[in-house]
C-alpha cells in the first residue's frame, strides 16, 4: 500500500480489525520512511460491477457515491451511519450475487428507493424527488399520498 504521505510504495500494517459494519477490515498502517500513519478498509468484491447510465454510457461502480446518495438524502435526519453503511453494504451485495456484471443505474436507484423507505420517510421523498425528477407539488402530493396509503394498510395488518 502506498503512503499517501510521502508516496514510498511499501508501508506496514500496524493492526488489523473488523469494521464495525464487518462487512470490512479496517488496518492502521504505517510508513517506516516519513513515519505518517493512517487507515485503510479493505472490503470483499466479488466481482467488478459496471453501471449502464441513463445515456447508455458505461462507467464502473463506485460504491462511495451509493454512500454520498444515502447521506445526501437522509442529511441532518436522525439515521445512524452504522444504519446506512448495513443498507449500503446490503445493496453491493445484492449487485454483486445477482450474476450480472452491468447493472442498470435505474437498478440501483430502485434498490436505493427501498432501503430509504425502511430507514426514513423524509429521506425517501427527498431521493424520489430526484429520482423520478419531480417538477410540481403534485408529483410530491401522490408520493406523499402513496406512502401514507401503504402505511395505512400495513398499521391495519398488524392490528388483526
Amino acid at each position: 500500500m502506498r503512503c499517501p504521505f510521502c508516496n514510498s510504495p511499501d508501508t506496514q500494517v500496524k493492526d488489523s480489525r473488523p469494521a464495525e459494519d464487518n462487512t470490512s477490515i479496517r488496518r492502521r498502517r504505517v510508513c517506516p520512511d516519513c513515519g505518517g500513519r493512517f487507515t485503510t478498509f479493505e472490503r470483499v468484491q466479488l466481482r467488478d460491477l459496471v453501471v449502464i447510465k441513463k445515456n447508455g454510457r458505461k462507467v464502473a461502480f463506485d460504491r462511495d457515491k451509493l454512500v454520498r446518495s444515502f447521506e445526501i438524502a437522509l442529511r441532518k435526519r436522525p439515521v445512524e451511519r452504522e444504519r446506512i453503511e448495513r443498507a449500503v453494504s446490503g445493496i453491493v451485495r445484492r449487485m454483486e450475487s445477482s450474476g450480472e456484471s452491468e447493472i442498470r443505474s435505474e437498478e440501483i436507484g430502485l434498490l436505493v428507493l427501498e432501503a430509504l423507505k425502511s430507514l426514513d420517510d423524509v429521506a425517501f421523498v427527498r431521493f424520489a424527488s430526484v429520482y423520478r425528477d419531480f417538477s410540481t407539488t403534485e408529483d410530491f402530493e401522490k408520493i406523499i399520498s402513496e406512502f401514507s396509503a401503504k402505511i395505512g394498510r400495513d398499521t391495519d395488518t398488524d392490528g388483526a
